[in-house]
């Protein structure tokens, strides 16, 4: 971007007029991110001690793009909830999501009530000629109630202000959205009253118990009661679950399946109302099927084919990259047979490495970031026994832009960042979006990345 870039000449371009707009601010002093800095501490926009947006401008969505993003999410949501229903009727499709003998006995449990995933998101990246998706959070996304919050810091700044006299600009109401998404889930289940009691609850040490604050004081705003709790606070007596005191009749299930089977006594009380049916759990345990990242293994392989429709085969291939578990295997590659460990081995520099069930970039290994000895090591460990289920998945494009970024000593410089755009569905429907920014090639806040809100923008006439 030219310094010289004028808010005339960039106005067509939403990210170079913004930037124009902000560059006087930058100019004066710091307190322009000194203020921007105390207020997403003051909204608890923090990620442990860091804030999460170290970033001063938004992504920017055009009303093509958004649309084009709703339908294929939407339809991604949609095959996730077909195929984990028949895959619990189908002990053959089943195998193929590699789920342990914990999470098939907890996803067999009471599977006739609400979607499998009242709240998911889609990870990825949007270019101007496609969208790739990296996976599918289909059990417990974080970071709706931080972008909400978010998207209302960025809409007080004065650039903001500057920048609607040439743009017309929508945010997205996440928590409304996902309160009736919610609420939606506890009357399938059989639940009586649209306020009812809501439990958030989580381990209270993880680093987004900041969220679960922000979405207490917004659900209640909007009239629905809202304890947050510890797993290990809670109390079953065979008809009630109770949290604080107070009889719980719907579940925010933020702890993790993970979590629930590596600790079951500290998460009794939650799974043993669940098996009672004492209580609405959402999202519920069936939600771990399409979850794992063997999902989109299920869906680009051709065994499956018959499971969709020629519309739905081509968007799988336009939109979900090939992928299949890890072993010694024969398979199909874009209809070329191939054994999949020399494959994998020889590709390297277009292929990726993941832990079928993991969080926050966790033991992701990319190809062409990764030498040949350490890349053999890498598909030692996901063929192991005893490693779990590891897939490899084909490199996708990704998309970068130019972010102005506050430097640990406060001072701004424009760094290329890498953008992963995530759609938050709530009932299968795309509600808004999560936005991700790193300098490196895994975007999410746990690995040290950051957060932006995304706006809808069109140029006023």
């Amino acid at each position: 971007m030219s310094s010289g870039t004028s808010p005339i000449s960039s106005a067509k371009d939403p990210a170079e007029h913004w930037h124009a707009l902000l560059k006087p601010h930058l100019a004066k002093s710091r307190e322009f991110t000194e203020r921007f800095y105390s207020r997403l501490r003051a909204d608890k926009l923090t990620f442990g001690n860091r804030v999460h947006c170290p970033f001063l401008r938004p992504f920017f969505l055009s009303p093509e793009d958004e649309t084009r993003v709703r339908s294929v999410a939407e339809k991604m949501a949609e095959l996730g909830e077909r195929v984990a229903a028949a895959a619990l009727d189908d002990a053959d499709l089943f195998k193929q999501f590699h789920l342990r003998e914990g999470e098939e006995r907890l996803a067999r449990m009471h599977t006739g009530y609400g979607p499998a995933s009242t709240a998911s998101r889609l990870d990825a990246f949007l270019l101007p000629n496609s969208l790739k998706f990296a996976e599918y959070n289909g059990e417990s996304p974080a970071g709706s109630g931080f972008t909400e919050t978010l998207a209302e810091v960025f809409r007080d700044l004065p650039v903001m202000k500057e920048f609607a006299k040439s743009f017309e600009i929508h945010s997205y109401p996440l928590s409304a959205k996902l309160l009736d998404a919610l609420i939606a889930s506890y009357l399938d289940w059989g639940g009586s009253t649209k306020q009812p009691q809501m439990l958030i609850t989580d381990w209270r040490e993880v680093p987004t118990w900041s969220e679960f604050e922000i979405l207490k004081e917004r659900f209640e705003k909007m009239g629905v009661p809202v304890e947050i709790a510890d797993p290990r606070d809670l109390v079953f007596d065979g008809k009630t679950l109770s949290a604080n005191g107070k009889k719980i009749d719907l579940v925010y299930r933020r702890v993790l399946i993970n979590d629930i089977l590596a600790r079951p006594a500290e998460c009794k009380a939650l799974v043993d109302a669940y098996a009672a049916s004492a209580v609405c759990v959402a999202n519920n345990f069936r939600c771990k099927i399409p979850h794992v990242k063997a999902f989109f293994a299920v869906l680009t392989d051709e065994r499956n084919a018959g499971m969709f429709s020629f519309d739905e085969r081509e968007m799988i291939r336009q939109h979900v990259p090939w992928t299949r578990v890890v072993a010694d295997v024969q398979t199909a590659h874009y209809g070329e047979h191939i054994e999949l460990l020399p494959f994998v081995r020889r590709e390297r520099s277009k292929l990726v490495l993941k832990p079928s069930d993991e969080y926050g970039g966790s033991g992701v290994t990319l190809g062409w970031e990764t030498d040949e000895r350490a890349w053999d090591a890498a598909i030692e460990k996901a063929i192991a026994p005893n490693n779990g289920c590891w897939i490899v998945q084909e490199r996708i494009p990704i998309r970068r832009e130019v972010y102005p970024w506050v430097k640990p000593d406060g001072d701004v410089e424009f760094r290329d960042m890498l953008v992963d755009f995530a759609p938050y569905l709530f009932r299968g429907k795309v509600a808004g979006f999560l936005t991700r920014l790193s300098a490196t090639g895994l975007a999410n806040v746990t690995s040290g990345g950051g957060q932006v809100p995304a706006f809808r923008v069109s140029a006023k006439n």
